[in-house]
């Protein structure tokens, strides 16, 4: 009977005689390829190619060849920031807003730190510096300091804000201004240029705080519900970028690589499920409100005098049988009320009147209105309104007159 042993068997006897030849062959071989490949790369029989002893000199650049159609190019990137040199140029610029409310009652009262956002620099005339923040960083503050790069604490006062744009002006004494920021345009802004955010996140200790990212997005639309009934009051238009945009960011700087100023930081979209979406008001738009605030303390815009809701609002079998809408309609705005002596009553209009252009323009929902009027309309000017009213189609000219917010 056989067994299987775990061990191999000892090998007895001479050892094979395949190594010599073997090692023979090889140098053979290795000596007859160098007679022969000079010959080959000559002649160009070989399927590729081979270059020897080819270096670049400086300065020029490797001769540029085309075999088999392809062109071979140097491409040279010079990857350098100057992210570091911009920061120190324009962080005097920054600066921290801090909101002061007065708290208590009557006869006790007490004032409170209500919250803090950023602010940038940006003018000197005369004994006075304006800076730009937001208008929900001063909202309901009686009182507003300036914390400047060196952390010093400078009292300021509140020019002007607007709802609208999310914009106010505030300014301080001149003398406190070490560095007033240059002002770029946002026109030009290019989509994935990279960009730079400056602000106070999170509150004073975290002061100058530096994040970069890029424009992610140009004239990007964000619904803004003032009143908080769910409906979108206004649409504004903004620049996305992914650079860290947090809470205190508010009104602090986004800037390019020139270190000039594009847009004040204003927003981000703050979900668990949602990171690296921030936005910024361009500053092509910010200018002209910016001027306005410091001449006036407030902006100037039409008014038309309806409360007005979109006609996707009401049930659709409501068009015809309440509103008397024609089939052909499709969209626009239903007016609830018309406010007394206001442009809109004195033009004619009446509640369940149902408008549908302006200015020969379709308007859809409130933000279509007010868009149409803040944008391209001024005080003192006629509007054309189209409208239905027991489904007659019908036109009307309004003077518009003002208000203020």
């Amino acid at each position: 009977m056989g067994y299987y042993d775990d061990h191999y068997p000892k090998r007895t006897g001479r050892k094979s005689s395949w190594l010599t030849p073997l090692i023979v062959g090889i140098v053979l071989g290795a000596f007859l390829f160098a007679l022969v490949l000079p010959a080959l790369v000559k002649y160009d029989l070989l399927p590729y190619e081979v270059v020897v002893g080819e270096k670049e000199s400086p300065g020029i650049p490797i001769d540029e060849k085309d075999h088999n159609n392809t062109t071979t190019e140097q491409v040279n990137v010079d990857i350098q920031s100057n992210i570091t040199e911009i920061v120190a140029n324009v962080a005097p610029a920054v600066v921290g807003v801090i909101n002061i409310q007065a708290q208590g009652s009557l006869f006790v009262e007490e004032s409170g730190e209500s919250g803090t956002g950023s602010g940038v620099i940006y003018k000197v005339e005369g004994d006075k510096a304006f800076i730009v923040t937001n208008h929900h960083v001063i909202q309901g503050a009686d009182e507003v300091e300036i914390i400047l790069s060196d952390e010093s604490n400078v009292p300021a006062e509140i020019i002007g804000s607007d709802l609208f744009t999310d914009l106010a002006v505030i300014s301080m004494d001149a003398q406190y201004a070490e560095k007033v920021m240059e002002l770029g345009t946002s026109e030009n802004v290019h989509v994935g240029e990279p960009a730079i955010a400056i602000g106070n996140p999170l509150g004073m200790h975290l002061s100058g705080s530096v994040t970069q990212g890029i424009i992610s997005g140009k004239q990007r639309a964000i619904p803004q519900d003032f009143n908080g009934d769910g409906r979108a009051d206004w649409q504004a238009e903004v620049i996305q970028t992914d650079a860290a945009i947090n809470p205190g960011n508010s009104g602090g700087a986004l800037l390019n690589l020139e270190g000039k100023l594009i847009g004040i930081n204003s927003m981000k979209i703050a979900q668990s499920a949602v990171e690296g979406i921030g936005f910024a008001i361009p500053i092509d738009d910010a200018i002209p409100v910016m001027e306005e605030l410091e001449q006036t303390g407030e902006v100037t815009r039409p008014f038309l005098g309806v409360e007005a809701y979109a006609l996707t609002e009401v049930a659709e079998v409501e068009w015809e049988r309440s509103l008397n809408l024609p089939k052909e309609v499709e969209s626009g705005i239903y007016i609830r009320s018309v406010e007394p002596m206001s442009p809109a009553e004195q033009g004619g209009l009446q509640a369940y009147d149902v408008i549908t252009e302006l200015d020969g323009e379709q308007v859809s929902d409130i933000v279509d209105l007010r868009k149409h009027l803040y944008d391209k309309k001024v005080v003192g000017e006629d509007l054309e309104v189209t409208f239905y009213r027991d489904g007659e189609r019908q036109q009307t000219t309004v003077q518009l007159s003002t208000l203020s917010y």
